[in-house]
This record gives structure tokens, sequence and C-alpha cells, in this order.
């Protein structure tokens, strides 16, 4: 991960950094082992101190803003606490949906039972709504591609939202069965000699980011391009 590599470092001045976070890397230092790797280490490295504005779990992948000086923290954080900013993931579901677009209303509560999940609580829950939109259904597969835009900001939301309503990520340890996609889910039997996995991990990626420059009162908007791993899964799919 360098700083000239434009699919890692996709803007940077004096106020803000935007990357693409690869899965795997966690937005802050773990608290199992806070010497391990993690996003604001790894780019303080090259661009000095930075401020974290919002999170991506580890296994996301995705644009992710950072601020540069505690003044753009601050501005950035008024945005996303005000919901002034607009954010889309792309999600490969299981299953295939019977909807095109579907809004999900169900409150959520984080934390909520012995895997510290987030879980649907209609009595303590905070109110939590994603709109869903198809983007690409894959007959056969058992597999869909789903943008998800998330209106609020709860932890997890996007996956807990998705399991309630029985289409958990691909490969969700924590959300669904965890089980890694393998060839033999989305590829006829005479092309591979190995049932071996082609993804492991849960499929979300932060694709498009959109806010309010903190100190030139410009809109920006930002996109990320796929990791390798689902890059070549969706590849497969659409083949």
């Amino acid at each position: 991960m360098l700083a000239s590599d434009p699919d890692w470092v996709l803007h940077v001045d004096e106020a803000i950094l935007v990357v693409n976070k690869p899965p795997g890397l966690p937005s802050l230092p773990d608290g199992y082992d806070a010497s391990a790797p993690h996003l604001k280490s790894l780019l303080e490295r090259e661009f000095g101190p930075v401020w974290i504005v919002h999170r991506l779990d580890r296994q996301t992948s995705g644009v992710i803003v950072l601020a540069r000086s505690a003044a753009a923290h601050r501005h950035l954080n008024t945005q996303f606490e005000q919901r002034q900013v607009s954010k889309s993931y792309h999600a490969l579901v299981t299953g295939n949906p019977s909807w095109e677009e579907k809004t999900v209303r169900l409150p959520l509560r984080p934390n909520g039972d012995r895997r510290h999940r987030t879980i649907v609580d209609a009595d303590n829950g905070k109110p939590a709504v994603t709109e869903l939109k198809v983007k690409q259904h894959y007959y056969g597969a058992k597999v869909c591609l789903v943008e998800a835009i998330p209106h609020t900001g709860r932890t997890h939301q996007i996956r807990a939202h998705l399991a309630a309503i029985g289409h958990p990520l691909v490969a969700d340890a924590l959300y669904g069965g965890g089980k890694a996609l393998l060839c033999s889910q989305i590829l006829p039997p005479t092309s591979f000699t190995t049932d071996i996995p082609l993804l492991e991990r849960a499929a979300l990626h932060a694709n498009s980011l959109e806010f309010v420059h903190p100190t030139r009162s410009v809109r920006l908007s930002f996109s990320a391009p796929y990791p390798v791993d689902l890059a070549r899964v969706l590849h497969l799919l659409g083949e």
C-alpha cells in the first residue's frame, strides 16, 4: 500500500485523505493486538497525523475519509452526525431476492447478544433505515449483488439488516453462515478440478462516499474499485 498507488490513495490535500481500504485491515488498533497494522498507523507513516472520522469493519473494503487536522475532523464529524454524508455499499448476498428495491426499517441495538452482534430490537433499538437495490441477479448461483444505502449510521447496520430479511452477506461469519464461497457454488463442475474457496470474508464493499470538503465548501464524491477477491468473484459470476 503506497501513496503512489491510485487504487489505494484516492485523494489527498491539506485537510483530508481519502483511501480505498483493503479487506482485512482494521481502521484502528485491534483490542487484542495493539501492535498489529491498522489503517491509521499505516497512513501516518506517510502523511503524518490523521484523525479517524468513520470506520469500516475489518473485513469491509472501500472508500473511507480521514481528517488531517483537528478542525477538519470536527467539520466532518458534524456532517456524519447530521446525516449530510451520502454512502453507498455493494454487497454480495446469499439467495436471490424476490424484490428489486426494498427499504428496511428495523430498529437496531448494538452488542445485543452473547456474540456481541447488532440485533433487531423493536422495544430498545434505535431507528435504522437501509435502502436496498438489486444490481445483478446471478440465476443458478444462489447469490446476488445488491447496493445498500444506509440512511442512519448504526453499528453493523447493513450486515444486521440483510441478515434480518434473510439475505446475509456471503461468508459473513457473524451474521450469516460464515462459510466461504466455493467454486462449486458459481462455476460448472467441468470448469474446475479442486473446489477451492473464492471468497472467505464478508462480501461488503464501501463503493462511494459523498461529503462537503471541510475547508473549501465544495461537495466531493469518491468511488473505490473492488479489491481483487471480490472483483474476481464478480467476474466469474458475470461469465
